[in-house]
């Protein structure tokens, strides 16, 4: 499977792009949409700028690696939304935190109800809960049960 155009805009609208590396609220250096590793094997760090094409290149290249986790991990028939919600989360998360997570297991499981009312306990960052991460969570989970 693949990511469809209606999850693509679930990450680039939460991930947002900026072409100027920041630190993101865990203090991660990050640039593009949600970009933490090296780009064009140089590690992101301060005063580091990229272009739009390369955000759109990187986005794609983290799509195809996320996309490849969830279809590893997963042992159930999936929807397009429900696709596209997980690949959103792991891009978010990493593939080792959906590995570990009751969401996996419940939706391994065949529980698709219970497995979507996982995603919003994965609010926080740095230990408290973030609006934005409330809010990604919530979209996420209404994608998942479309």
């Amino acid at each position: 499977m693949q990511t469809s155009e209606k999850g693509i805009e679930l990450i680039k609208a939460f991930e947002g792009c900026k072409l100027t590396a920041y630190q993101d609220s865990v203090g991660v250096w990050t640039i593009g949409y949600g970009w933490t590793q090296p780009v064009d094997g140089k590690t992101i760090r301060a005063g580091m700028t990229i272009k739009q094409e390369t955000a759109e290149r990187l986005l794609k290249t983290g799509l195809v690696s996320y996309e490849n986790d969830v279809m590893k991990l997963v042992r159930v028939k999936l929807t397009q939304g429900q696709f596209d919600a997980l690949v959103s989360f792991t891009y978010n998360l990493g593939a080792r935190s959906l590995s570990t997570s009751t969401l996996l297991k419940k939706l391994n499981s065949g529980d698709y109800a219970d497995a979507a009312d996982e995603f919003p306990k994965w609010n926080k960052a740095g230990g408290k809960v973030l609006n934005g991460l409330a809010r990604r969570r919530e979209a996420e989970r209404a994608l998942f049960l479309s």
